[in-house]
């Protein structure tokens, strides 16, 4: 399976790693081979190909979608492109895997999730990148609900917090711009629990109420001054750096329904001081509860209400079982493991698939429908009112 991928900074590290591991680790129908990745300055993509373990380099993503000896398109670049990249390699008979969210709008996503749709109709696979899902605890979390050992869902809480923007001096870079990024924390970190909540629950969220808040509403253009440089400067001769708006959220809070009955709170901010990447799901049923913890990512707490009121309380699971989700192919129990882990998981359950003519998930449908839930939240946040999600999918099912 030839990949050619276009994107090489934070997401494209990650995805190399994974493609250079998978078939290490696991067992597989099919043999990642990494062809060529794409980036638009020469030096630094030929700089990475070499770093990263790629065969070769090009700057013109237009060239993998054309190459015969490319099967799979692996889009990891910023949302304004990936519909464009993403339709385009369908069109060509390429499989697809595109990170998260989707696109930048719900009419991309939908063009993109209908370009799937024909692609399958022949044989041609697709997938979105909701990495999290493939942390082997929150796979046991979904194996727990599933099982019934939580009873009737009726609390879904998911929070995911980062400090990275706290300093107003952080300069304007492409996911503070809409054009670019398509929305602020709530898509580039709410999409996450979003799709994970979904995902372990096996419901989907109907209605939301929301709000939005922009906090730092200018930043240092890219080149600026910027941290204590900029500080330093207005205090030398009381100039300041050349600013740009931020037109993006910086933190997005919203209440939610869930088509099974639950009720939810979900909570995405690139401003919570002291936090870096603090991702937590608890989930609560009329039997017992289960709740995840990024910052512990090798462990899941599972309350049992059915055991004697002298024995309950919070039990640690530590996921490293061989028998655990994904568990089987890496280290002896106890012995743990990482952030990177979840994309090696996420290739193989996607070269699995392809090789085997499934269709892989989550599907360009369902990240679609995390694209309708990021809009109803900011309808709702704009005018104040519970909104229902569309989930008008028909055009894309038929």
């Amino acid at each position: 399976m030839r990949i050619g991928m276009v994107g090489y900074a934070f997401m494209g590290a990650a995805h190399s790693q994974a493609w250079r591991t998978v078939n290490r680790v696991y067992d597989l129908p099919a043999y990642a081979r990494m062809t060529a990745i794409c980036g638009r300055d020469e030096s630094k993509v030929a700089e990475a190909a070499a770093r990263l373990g790629w065969d070769g380099h090009t700057t013109d993503w237009r060239s993998l979608v054309d190459r015969d000896d490319i099967d799979v398109i692996d889009v990891c670049t910023p949302g304004d492109s990936h519909a464009e990249i993403a339709i385009a390699a369908l069109a060509a008979g390429k499989h697809v895997l595109c990170e998260k969210p989707l696109a930048n709008t719900v009419d991309e996503a939908r063009a993109m999730a209908a370009a799937a749709a024909e692609a399958r109709s022949v044989g041609v696979r697709s997938m979105c990148g909701f990495n999290y899902r493939r942390v082997p605890a929150i796979a046991l979390m979904r194996q727990l609900v599933a099982d019934g050992r939580i009873g009737e869902i009726r609390h879904v809480r998911a929070t995911y917090l980062q400090d990275w923007l706290v300093d107003p001096t952080v300069p304007l870079a492409w996911r503070l711009q809409k054009d670019k990024a398509g929305s602020g924390a709530l898509g580039d970190i709410g999409a996450h629990i979003i799709d994970a909540t979904e995902f372990v629950t096996g419901q989907r969220i109907a209605s939301v109420s929301g709000l939005i808040e922009t906090f730092v509403k200018e930043r240092p253009l890219p080149g600026e001054a910027s941290g204590l440089a900029a500080k330093s400067l207005a205090l030398v001769d009381g100039s300041a750096p050349a600013t740009g708006p931020v037109t993006v959220d910086d933190a997005a809070l919203f209440t939610a329904r869930l088509d099974g009955g639950a009720v939810g709170s979900y909570e995405a901010t690139r401003f919570a001081t002291g936090r870096k990447n603090g991702l937590r799901i608890e989930i609560n049923g009329s039997l017992g509860s289960v709740a995840f913890d990024f910052e512990r990512m090798n462990e899941l707490e599972f309350y049992d209400a059915a055991r004697p009121t002298s024995e309950q309380g919070f039990s640690r699971i530590l996921v490293t079982e061989p028998d655990h989700p994904y568990m089987s192919a890496w280290w002896p129990a106890g012995h743990l493991i990482g952030y990177e882990h979840s994309f090696t998981h996420q290739a193989r359950d996607f070269l699995e698939a392809v090789a085997t003519g499934v269709d892989p998930t989550p599907s360009f449908d369902d990240a679609l429908h995390v694209q309708l839930v990021l809009e109803a939240v900011e309808r709702s946040a704009a005018t104040g009112a519970w909104i229902a999600v569309d989930s008008a999918l028909t055009a894309v099912n038929a």
